[in-house]
């Protein structure tokens, strides 16, 4: 299996590049973000997902192993194959992506190519307990039990406060999230959503 490459990148494509190691060129399938990284004729090291299949072996490339973790990740969810979660990741840089699959935004899901409300909706549904892990301010953080619920509840309330007045829902949680951190467990929603608005002005 094809872990990593590194090489100098010999030519690129819309969803491609094509990694020139040691006179051997390499064909990788990329998202968006990684491909506005490479420059053709420059050195590049790419983290590698390799996928085998009966017909072909294909490799997929990525800047930063966050992006190939979240490639893997995606695909557990059935109905997302290489293609759909390339198109995600093209769409949702990861620490975005994290935000949205928190806050349940359908709406940011769907303006990747590919994915439809029905795949969004499961998406959301699948990676809630599996991206658990993943710590996004207050929000993702385990204290008592009690303490956890009530200061999610004051979270979640100022995360709708916001949608309310016409932001995103990743936006107002990704807001809200900073805001908490910053003002600690015991902040009311009057200033969590002040400090929200002033992290949404920015």
């Amino acid at each position: 299996m094809i872990a990593k490459l590194r090489g100098m990148v010999d030519a690129t494509g819309e969803d491609w590049a094509v990694i020139d190691v040691a006179g051997v060129g390499y064909l990788v399938s990329c998202p968006s973000r990684t491909l506005s990284a490479l420059t053709v004729g420059q050195p590049a090291v790419l983290a590698i997902e390799t996928q085998v299949r009966e017909d072909r072996i294909q490799l997929f490339g990525f800047i930063e192993p966050a992006e190939r973790d979240w490639f893997r990740l995606l695909q557990t969810v059935q109905g997302v194959g290489g293609r759909v979660a390339l198109a995600i990741l093209s769409a949702l840089a990861p620490a975005k992506l994290v935000q949205v699959i928190a806050s349940g935004d359908r709406a940011a899901l769907t303006r990747a190519d590919g994915v439809g409300p029905k795949l969004a909706t499961r998406v959301l549904a699948e990676l809630k307990e599996k991206a658990g892990g993943i710590a996004l301010g207050t929000l993702a953080k385990a204290a008592k039990p009690a303490a956890a619920d009530a200061d999610r509840s004051a979270n979640l309330d100022a995360v709708s406060a916001l949608v309310n007045l016409g932001y995103g829902r990743s936006e107002a949680f990704g807001a809200i999230a900073t805001a908490s951190q910053a003002l600690g467990e015991r902040a009311s929603i009057d200033a969590l959503i002040k400090a929200g608005l002033k992290e949404l002005g920015r």
